[in-house]
């Protein structure tokens, strides 16, 4: 069993308004500096299919099919140009009715 420490929650949403949530469990060194944190989050969201081993299956996501991917707990490490710091959540996302 995978202890609550170093994990991680990914929420999927998908363009055809699905979501799905993975949790991820990291060993706390797996990553040693917040350098090291950045350059891997750019380089997966470059990828065109992320891959998560299941302990009942392996799944593979085209990110082509993402509109938005949420990140429990945040990561605050993560800085530049693109990031927006101190953001706060204002309303959640809502649909419109499609007719």
């Amino acid at each position: 069993m995978h202890s609550q420490s170093g994990a991680t929650q990914l929420t999927f949403h998908y363009i055809d308004g699905n979501t799905e949530s993975f949790t991820i469990y990291e060993p706390a060194e797996a990553i040693e500096s917040q350098q090291e944190m950045r350059q891997e989050v750019r380089r997966l969201l470059d990828k065109s299919w992320w891959i998560l081993h299941l302990a009942e299956e392996t799944v593979f996501i085209n990110t082509a099919n993402i509109i938005k991917v949420e990140v429990k707990p945040s990561m605050p490490h993560l800085h530049g140009e693109d990031v927006f710091a101190n953001a706060e959540r204002v309303t959640a996302l809502t649909r419109g009715n499609r007719k």
